[in-house]
């Protein structure tokens, strides 16, 4: 199902996929790629729902920019250079999904695959406590610069291939500091052999951007003990 929200002047799309039974269910929120929505984080909003949550795919560029190939980095580097309007997209559509029909409003996390996982990560960094948790899959790790970091009460799993050359050894040490000084409760999930995109099994770029599908199983099994934990 598409529902139309607002995410600062945006006019947005999300994709809802709703689990059976009698709500009100928990909900995930998904930041898609830099491709922005595309069937593949609809696919992973079919299997969460599944598992019993209300998933949505959030929309970071808008309803009318889809299908971009590669003119996406660019919508996407315009967020990454004004980290506050992306941030305020996030709060937007975090409060979309708690305003829906059928979703437990104290009960929501947030995943997110490559950019989206830098949006993941940029959601629990507002700090705001309503955000029972975040999942960043082959994920940015980039920290903004919006002042002084306040604590940041949503727990945070990082599934990240150790060779992913978007994220190096050096910032995956420089996020943890981050966390750790943010007082988060933190845990990461390194995959030896591992680059970007491990999850997706169309990426196909060896060495860059490539699917793993040990890596992929791995990735799955935590994030559902995740979820399962912090949104019991």
């Amino acid at each position: 199902m598409k529902i139309g929200y607002a995410a600062g002047t945006l006019a947005c799309e999300a994709y809802v996929a709703r689990p059976t039974g009698q709500g009100p269910h928990p909900a995930v929120l998904i930041a898609p790629t830099v491709r922005g929505p595309t069937a593949f984080e609809e696919a992973k909003a079919d299997s969460l729902a599944s598992q019993g949550y209300v998933a949505v795919v959030l929309d970071h560029y808008g309803r009318d920019k889809r299908d971009l190939g590669e003119a996406a980095f660019a919508e996407m580097n315009a967020l990454l250079a004004d980290r506050a309007r992306l941030r305020r997209q996030l709060l937007d559509g975090f409060a979309f999904v708690q305003g829906l029909d059928g979703v437990d409003a104290a009960r929501i996390a947030i995943i997110g695959y490559c950019f989206g996982g830098l949006c993941a990560l940029d959601l629990a960094r507002t700090g705001i406590d309503a955000i029972r948790g975040a999942v960043s899959l082959h994920g940015i790790f980039s920290r903004p610069d919006l002042g002084e970091q306040p604590p940041i009460k949503a727990k945070v799993l990082v599934l990240h291939g150790w060779d992913d050359p978007l994220a190096t050894p050096e910032d995956v040490l420089g996020l943890t500091r981050e966390l750790t000084d943010a007082g988060a409760d933190w845990q990461l999930h390194a995959y030896g052999h591992t680059v970007h995109g491990f999850t997706n099994p169309e990426a196909a770029v060896p060495g860059r951007v490539l699917y793993n599908a040990d890596a992929h199983r791995r990735a799955n099994d935590s994030m559902a003990g995740f979820l399962s934990e912090v949104l019991a």
